[in-house]
């Protein structure tokens, strides 16, 4: 990610050296890619064509009228006022009235519509992000914080939603307004036209200063965005952490260096894009005053080559000329930051999505496994493999403990089994089929995990349970609850099954929400099981109940545990002791004391 190099409030951020060649020439390529990211937009709105071209009828329709107003006023000066003519006056005054009343209709009847087909557009595009992210593996979540893929979702995609509301409107109506503007302008007075219009190199030097500056910026400002709600998130779900190793100041250091990065950014940003209404405001007067000066000298020392009504129409048309460069300026910094968006966003939807190619499908498992020759490394650059050269046999309906040091590669086995990640070398069969012939669906639905750290969803303890399958009957959710031996608790409840546990519920604890998620995977009914560090968080109360749990459930269905804790092991068949990535020991508990090798000296060391 992008840093900046803190400076005093006020003076532009610079990149640091070391990180502006890292990140050019991807940002170089972004830059570039406009052409194609507006395309990509363009496919989620061409589904409604016809109310866009309809959209854009009206845009039109309400630029000429806006231009038809000040004209018709010059007309009503020239021909009625100044001659003191009355004949016809009310009637042209009613025309100019309905032109007005039009005007105003158009307008809102154009915003109505734009306003409808955004959303509608937004909310497929983030529905395509949302469920293009479901698809993706659990190795694109590891690689990148939470908070900067939720800015994705929320950020980003809000940006496009205001861009879409507003600037497609501005756009459109700046561009005809300019061409009829001029079209008229040269239709009254040439001369006058060519006096206005000298502004216009001015105007050109101004906006693009601004704009390659506000560009850049815009996107540094997206990107220190999703930085900074990255580290919010990331800060709130370890609050724990920082509260035990108190580093709440070390915390809130970080926190104010990138909000101050972010805060530099956007003041630069913000102070040159509000250049623009001011540089506008500026050269929108000196047009004024050069239409006002040039015309009144030509009335009076010219015979009719301008009139007063004319003079009038230009002084008007003067400011409309100017109106849409400024605003067709002011959207320009809006639809930078809305490509920035959509690039973001298209960069998720790009990215490679788990496939599901097995041929097996739907096929019940019986739960035997097999590791033949196995290695893996969680980054192709590191020089020794997570796991290597990694053989073992677990039949169907045994019971195994894996232990080991952390880093010994015991969760990293869970995750092969689970194919949130594929093998290097080697093969991971189950029934004697390559795990990689199966459909994940398959494998996935019938292995039921419980992880370390349990996570519960902000719904019920019923729905919780259900969740691992969504079709149980209430009958079916009492029965894991007690099966987990949860059931005692939760009906201790005063809501009982129906307890809607929210994110800073304090009436359960630890073991409990263990218990709850133990649960949720039994009620699969599975062919494997997978604890992971189940009960290394949990009081000894609790944690008797999952013993007495465990034993009841592992029978006849293949599990394995990963524990610290060897007094957690007892019930298991076998016992497989890893180091370093590989399978050193393995057999009974009453085999491995009497090797007198690795587990002995663990048991030795614990007593």
């Amino acid at each position: 990610m992008i840093d900046f190099i803190r400076r005093p409030f006020g003076h532009e951020p610079v990149l640091k050296k070391e990180e502006i060649g890292r990140k050019k020439k991807k940002e170089d390529q972004r830059a570039n890619d406009i052409t194609g990211t507006l395309k990509r937009m363009w496919q989620f709105i061409s589904e409604e064509r016809a109310l866009l071209y309809g959209i854009i009828f009206l845009v039109t329709l309400t630029s000429l009228l806006s231009i038809t107003g000040p004209f018709l006023v010059g007309y009503i000066v020239d021909n009625y006022f100044i001659p003191g003519e009355m004949d016809g006056l009310s009637t042209i005054l009613l025309f100019l009235l309905v032109v007005y009343i039009l005007l105003s209709s158009t307008q809102y009847t154009a915003a109505f519509f734009m306003v409808g087909l955004s959303q509608r557009t937004v909310y497929k595009l983030r529905s395509r992000l949302f469920s293009h992210m479901q698809k993706l593996p659990v190795s694109f979540y590891d690689k990148r914080q939470h908070g900067e893929l939720m800015s994705r979702m929320t950020n980003d995609i809000e940006t496009i939603s205001q861009t879409l509301n507003t600037s497609f409107i501005q756009f459109t109506t700046s561009i005809v307004t300019l061409i009829g503007t001029i079209s008229v302008m040269l239709y009254l007075s040439p001369l006058l036209t060519l006096l206005t219009v000298l502004i216009i190199p001015v105007l050109i030097f101004a906006v693009g200063f601004i704009t390659r500056r506000t560009g850049p910026l815009y996107k540094k400002r997206q990107r220190a965005t999703g930085e900074l709600n990255g580290y919010i998130e990331e800060m709130v779900s370890g609050q724990e952490i920082v509260k035990v190793f108190s580093q709440e100041e070390t915390a809130i250091r970080n926190f104010n260096e990138k909000a101050g990065n972010l805060r530099d950014i956007t003041f630069w940003a913000f102070l040159y894009a509000g250049f623009i209404p001011k540089v506008m405001n500026m050269l929108n007067n000196v047009s004024f005053t050069i239409v006002a000066g040039a015309g009144g000298l030509l009335v009076f020392y010219t015979d009719g080559v301008v009139t007063i009504g004319t003079i009038v129409v230009f002084a008007e048309y003067a400011r409309q000329f100017t109106r849409p460069l400024a605003d067709l300026s002011n959207q320009f910094n809006q639809v930078l930051s809305a490509i920035a968006g959509a690039e973001r966003v298209f960069g998720i939807i790009d990215s490679e999505p788990e496939k599901d190619e097995g041929k097996i499908t739907g096929r019940s498992i019986a739960g035997e496994i097999e590791f033949d020759d196995v290695s893996f490394s969680y980054d192709p650059t590191q020089k020794t493999p997570t796991i290597r050269n990694l053989s073992f046999r677990i039949d169907a309906g045994e019971s195994v403990a894996l232990i080991g040091a952390t880093g010994a590669g015991k969760t990293t086995v869970m995750q092969l089994l689970a194919r949130f990640y594929e093998t290097d070398s080697g093969e991971v069969r189950i029934d004697g089929e390559n795990i990689l012939d199966y459909s994940r669906s398959t494998v996935r639905s019938q292995t039921a995990f419980v992880l370390q750290d349990p996570y519960l969803f902000e719904s019920t303890i019923r729905e919780n349970i259900r969740y691992g399958k969504l079709d149980a009957t209430d009958e079916e959710v009492v029965e894991a609850a007690k099966l987990a031996n949860a059931h005692d608790f939760i009906v201790a409840l005063e809501e009982g099954y129906d307890t809607v546990l929210e994110a800073d519920e304090g009436f359960i604890s630890q073991g409990q929400k263990q218990l709850i998620s133990i649960a949720r995977a039994l009620i699969t009914d599975p062919a494997i099981l997978l604890l992971d560090e189940a009960t290394s968080s949990i009081d000894t109360v609790t944690e008797l109940k999952i013993q007495e749990a465990l034993e009841r459930l592992m029978k006849d269905r293949t599990s394995i545990i990963i524990a610290h804790r060897l007094n957690t092991i007892k019930a298991v068949d076998r016992i497989f002791v890893m180091e370093l990535g590989e399978l050193v020991e393995s057999g009974s508990e009453e085999e491995l004391v009497r090797q007198r090798g690795r587990y002995y000296q663990m048991v030795d060391d614990n007593k």
